[in-house]
């Protein structure tokens, strides 16, 4: 205590002066406008400073959740456009009844390895078995077709990319309906083949390609890309268009896994027949 009080007797003065000039900044700022508009008007511009920098700091660690839910909010949506086609939106109720269940579900997926440099490319996705999903089911994005899984694990998937050799999916142009085959050539990754188009179908450049819905793995009307090209062989009877992919292969984060609820069922019936 002794030495407390020594110091404030030391520096008497200092302390003295100090306390004055609160008093006058005090006097100054409450009674003069100006002063305190700058006052203010900079502390603000701090406070406004660090707000900002916290909430960035904030949208940048809680940005995987807000992925997360932005994934699973478009797989509703998804999911209720099936629902729509199916109309069952016209009543605004969803029975739970075989007319009105969704034939397709959607499980968002994000993308933990991709090539496209090679002849025959994969994905792996971090969504397996224990998610519901089995080889043999559609790969989507919110730009397009992506793909078909061919392997699984409880936690994750193996998905044969639309650039690979072996990759056949069915298409139809939006307009006309009239159907062809997607393929890849193996050269620029944004660029798709689309060939079996009979030759009395009128093609112009920038017509759309979309799923047909004709097999059992993808929905229809899932965008594939529009013609960038098209030829004719001599002697031949079918066209072959050239496309842009609507999907960005090279830039691919987050995807639906489409799961056909009826798919066992069609599957039934065909063998059934075949027996």
């Amino acid at each position: 205590m002794q030495t407390l009080l020594a110091l404030l007797v030391k520096h008497k003065f200092f302390l003295l002066f100090l306390v004055l000039e609160l008093i006058a900044f005090t006097m100054i700022i409450n009674n003069t406008y100006y002063q305190r508009y700058i006052l203010i008007n900079n502390a603000n511009k701090v406070t406004g400073t660090v707000y900002q920098w916290k909430a960035g700091v904030s949208e940048y660690l809680f940005l995987k959740k807000v992925n997360t839910s932005l994934a699973l909010e478009n797989a509703r949506l998804h999911e209720r456009i099936e629902r729509y086609q199916l109309g069952s939106e016209e009543t605004h109720t969803y029975p739970q009844d075989t007319l009105t269940e969704n034939k397709f579900e959607f499980i968002p997926a994000k993308v933990i390895s991709n090539s496209i440099n090679k002849r025959n490319n994969y994905l792996m996705i971090d969504k397996g078995q224990q998610h519901g999903i089995k080889p043999d089911m559609a790969v989507i994005s919110s730009d397009g077709v992506v793909g078909i899984v061919i392997n699984t694990s409880d936690k994750y998937s193996w998905v044969m990319s639309v650039l690979n050799s072996n990759a056949k999916i069915n298409g139809r142009f939006l307009n006309t309906n009239f159907q062809g085959s997607l393929s890849w050539d193996g050269k620029n990754y944004r660029i798709g083949t689309f060939s079996d188009v009979p030759s009395h179908v009128n093609i112009t450049t920038g017509d759309t390609i979309v799923t047909s819905g004709y097999s059992f793995i993808f929905p229809p009307d899932i965008m594939i890309g529009t013609v960038k090209d098209y030829y004719i062989d001599k002697g031949d009877h079918f066209y072959t268009a050239t496309l842009l992919f609507s999907a960005d292969y090279n830039n691919i984060s987050h995807v639906y896994v489409v799961r056909n609820n009826e798919r066992d069922e069609l599957l039934s019936i065909i063998t059934d027949i075949s027996i």
